[in-house]
């Protein structure tokens, strides 16, 4: 968490938050705090503005029970701008709408192959017992391999001859012992977009987006 004396408050006491959601990264809303609601915030896990129009704190969802559960609070490198993180109880706009901008706020799935990648990055390192991912581990690259292999069969099979709701789940095996084996060679799912990535881009954008990703 930012450390308050550490900031820069304007002439009115106060700082500027630009509020995201934690888990999707979208932008909901912007407002403002002083001393007194970040360390309201701080203390209630809630995120707690300054209402300028009003004068007074504002605990958001307090009227309307569309609470901000806080999980971080940064401070940009002039602090002067606070990013806060939030995990949205409801539409952030006192309008309705998910965010002050109108648009929604929603997860996409395949955000979450990076955090099963750590998942298993932590299984590597921690190595814990009776963990079907440790065992695969211990058995060695080439039964994972083979576990990859057999796991893109009965992908195939499904894909041929089943139905799509088999297709996902026996891809999804396959998907997953495919991170697992990637993890054993030191790669991450990453590194397969990567290079999905620099093949797909025009040769105009290629070099400012594959330098962004790789600077992340």
């Amino acid at each position: 968490m930012v450390e308050i004396e550490n900031l820069k408050f304007d002439a009115n006491g106060l700082i500027p938050a630009i509020v995201i959601d934690s888990l999707t990264k979208q932008v909901l809303m912007l407002a403002y705090m002083n001393k007194e609601s970040l360390k309201i915030s701080k203390e209630k896990g809630l995120a707690c503005f300054y209402s300028r129009s009003r004068q007074q704190l504002w605990l958001k969802g307090e009227t309307s029970g569309n609470y901000l559960n806080l999980v971080n609070i940064k401070n940009d490198c002039d602090n002067d701008t606070l990013l806060i993180s939030v995990q949205p109880e409801g539409p952030t706009c006192h309008t309705g709408t998910d965010t002050c901008w109108g648009e929604t706020n929603n997860y996409n799935p395949i955000l979450f192959l990076s955090e099963l990648q750590d998942f298993i990055n932590q299984r590597y390192h921690d190595m814990p017992e009776d963990s079907y991912t440790t065992s695969l581990f211990k058995k060695g690259i080439n039964r994972i391999a083979q576990k990859v292999g057999e796991e893109a069969l009965e992908t195939v099979i499904e894909a041929t001859a089943g139905t799509k709701d088999k297709l996902v789940y026996e891809a999804s095996d396959m998907l997953y012992h495919l991170i697992v084996l990637l993890t054993n060679k030191g790669l991450r799912i990453e590194n397969l977009a990567q290079e999905l990535l620099e093949r797909h881009t025009p040769n105009w954008d290629k070099k400012r987006r594959i330098a962004k990703s790789k600077n992340k």
